[in-house]
Formats: structure tokens, C-alpha cells, sequence
């Protein structure tokens, strides 16, 4: 079996604001030295916008103080929400890290889905996956050609250079955020390759490979080749127990930070766990989402996982710093 690569979810959490502002950074940030120096293939970056659940609205800024503090480590974007962003100035900002960090940028890119965040940069919400489309389609554009002309729905240009390109060429390697079949579909028809997030069970993440897979061959492209990072929730302790409390405590706060019905937009077929009650919710993620329990127990998951699925890019997201140390010093290496 192919050797696995393994990547963070970092996400910037303020719970209660407990902590200064300077103190989530900076504790973010000294948690990315160690991802350089223990073996993960890259931090992945997760860009959210008026809210605690995680506040880095700028992902690129950050990833130029990412590539400031590490040396090897790849700086993933999870994700830059295009639809919100002017896509030449989007061109020119991961272009930009691209050439500060010495070509370490993966690019993800996602459309968004907060209802709020919609609201307040006056995106028609109804317009989210063509205007995100468009603007990947037009971000690449401007990293391959020299100089760029564009007639879309939302966007039109005549003959612009798009400065700086990219230090990786053609471009930085791209991954779209997708959970849907209409977004799996569009994405594999165009021959891009997809970043799975953590709300998703593991038999929905392993149906979605399948249909991407599917939607891949029937466009001309193949999945081998492919690295598909998959993200899932993760709790690590000395005890099961222990990591099990864990668990709830982290999915509780998502909960109460991240999930609510409002949010609702359609993002998986499968059963939306911001419409379900709070029991249902903990018994589909303790059951189904989180990885956790002891070092030994937490490997023999993942093994099993990569049994059962295309899983060859494992994307943790921690529950806690201890989680993240812990599966740094007592999992990590059994696959390295």
C-alpha cells in the first residue's frame, strides 16, 4: 500500500474568548512549527468570517506568516472563499505567497456557504457555485497566461497582466472543496481534483470518492494520480474514555459556534447535521465523524479507513492541543 500523507485543518477558534486574540495566533502558530518539524505534508488554512468558530479572514496573510516560520512545511489553502474575493486580486494574493514561500502554496478553493457571510459582501447566495466557478476558472487563467482577457457571467477583462505568477508552473496545485454531487460532478468534469471535509460520515465520504471517481472517467480523467486530502475530526487520549470526552466537548462546541439550521444550504445529500437535534447530531459525529480514542486505537482506525476507502491524504483537524500533540508523537510516526 501506498505510504499516506497527512496534513492539518488549522483552524483559529476563540472559544468564549477566554485568551486574548494575539494568544490564538500565536498558539496556532507555534503548533504549525511543530507540524514543520514533525513530518505532516502541510498545514491547510480554514478562512471564516464573522465569527469565533474560527477568525482568520485572510488566509493568505496568514499563510505569508506561516511561510516566515517554517521551512519545508506546505501551506494549504482550506479555503480561499472565491466567491467573495475580486478573482484577479485572488490571482495576485496566492501568487504572491506562492513566490514569498518558495512555491509551497496547495491552493484549495470553496464557495462558502454561511448565509451571513453572503449577506454582509452582498453575494446573492443563489449565485454562490457560478460565481465560484468562474472565479477559479479566471484565477488559473491568470496564472497561465501572460496577459488575460475574460468575458464571463459576473466578470470581464481586456488584456491585463496578471502580476506575479506563480513560483510553482503552470500553477500552484488546485483542490476544490465539494459535498455535493452538482459540485463533485462539476469539479471532476473539469479535471479538478477535491478537498472532503470533516461533516461527512465515513461511508458519505467514501460515496463521494466513488461518485467523483465515477464523474472523472465519464469526463475523459483518470483518479490515479490524484491526492484527495479528506478531513475528519479528531480527539486523542491516554484512555478511550478520555478521548471520547473529548470528542463530545469539541463537537459541542462546533455546535454552538459553527452548526445551526440557518447554515443549512444543501452542502451534503445525505442528511444535513445542521438540521438535526443536538442528540442525533452527537451520535452521527461520536459515531461516524470523529477519529478517536488511545494512540493504538486511532491507528488501527485510520488503517481501516484506507481499507475501506480511497483515503491516501488524511487532513486532521484536532479537538484539542493535546489531541494534536498527542497523534504528532504516538500516531504520526507509525505511518512515516
Amino acid at each position: 500500500m501506498a505510504p499516506m500523507k497527512f496534513g492539518v485543518l488549522q483552524f483559529f477558534s476563540w472559544p468564549e474568548r477566554r485568551v486574548s486574540l494575539p494568544t490564538v495566533y500565536d498558539r496556532a502558530l507555534q503548533r504549525i512549527e511543530i507540524m514543520d518539524r514533525a513530518g505532516y505534508d502541510a498545514v491547510w488554512l480554514a478562512e471564516h468570517h464573522f465569527s469565533t468558530y474560527s477568525v482568520c479572514p485572510s488566509v493568505h496573510m496568514m499563510g505569508v506568516e506561516v511561510a516566515n516560520r517554517t521551512e519545508r512545511l506546505r501551506i494549504g489553502m482550506a479555503v480561499s472563499l472565491a466567491a467573495f474575493y475580486h478573482p484577479l486580486r485572488l490571482a495576485e494574493e496566492v501568487a504572491l505567497l506562492d513566490v514569498l514561500s518558495g512555491g509551497r502554496v496547495n491552493w484549495g478553493a470553496g464557495r462558502g456557504f454561511d448565509p451571513t457571510e453572503f449577506r454582509v459582501f452582498g453575494v446573492p447566495i443563489e449565485e454562490s457555485a457560478a460565481r465560484f466557478q468562474e472565479a477559479v476558472e479566471i484565477t488559473i487563467a491568470a496564472w497561465t497566461t501572460e496577459r488575460l482577457s475574460w468575458s464571463g457571467r459576473y466578470w470581464r477583462f481586456e488584456d491585463v497582466e496578471v502580476l506575479p505568477k506563480p513560483q510553482q508552473r503552470p500553477h500552484p496545485p488546485v483542490w476544490l472543496a465539494a459535498g455535493s454531487p452538482a459540485a463533485i460532478g462539476w469539479a471532476a468534469r473539469h479535471g479538478y481534483s477535491i478537498l472532503l471535509g470533516p461533516h461527512q460520515t465515513f461511508a458519505e465520504n467514501a460515496a463521494n470518492v466513488e461518485l467523483y471517481r465515477r464523474e472523472l472517467a465519464a469526463g475523459g480523467h483518470a483518479l490515479a494520480g490524484r491526492e484527495l486530502p479528506i478531513a475528519r475530526l479528531v480527539a486523542v487520549a491516554e484512555s478511550d474514555a478520555a478521548a471520547e470526552d473529548i470528542a463530545r466537548a469539541g463537537v459541542r462546541w462546533v455546535a454552538g459556534a459553527y452548526i445551526n439550521p440557518t447554515k443549512a444550504s444543501g452542502i451534503t445529500p445525505h442528511g444535513h447535521p445542521m438540521t438535526m437535534g443536538e442528540e442525533e447530531r452527537m451520535a452521527r459525529y461520536i459515531g461516524s465523524c470523529v477519529i478517536h480514542g488511545r494512540p493504538e486505537r486511532v491507528v488501527d482506525e485510520i488503517e481501516r479507513l484506507r481499507a475501506e476507502m480511497y483515503l491516501d491524504y488524511l487532513l486532521i483537524a484536532p479537538l484539542s492541543h493535546s489531541s494534536f500533540m498527542m497523534f504528532t508523537e504516538k500516531v504520526l510516526p507509525k505511518f512515516l
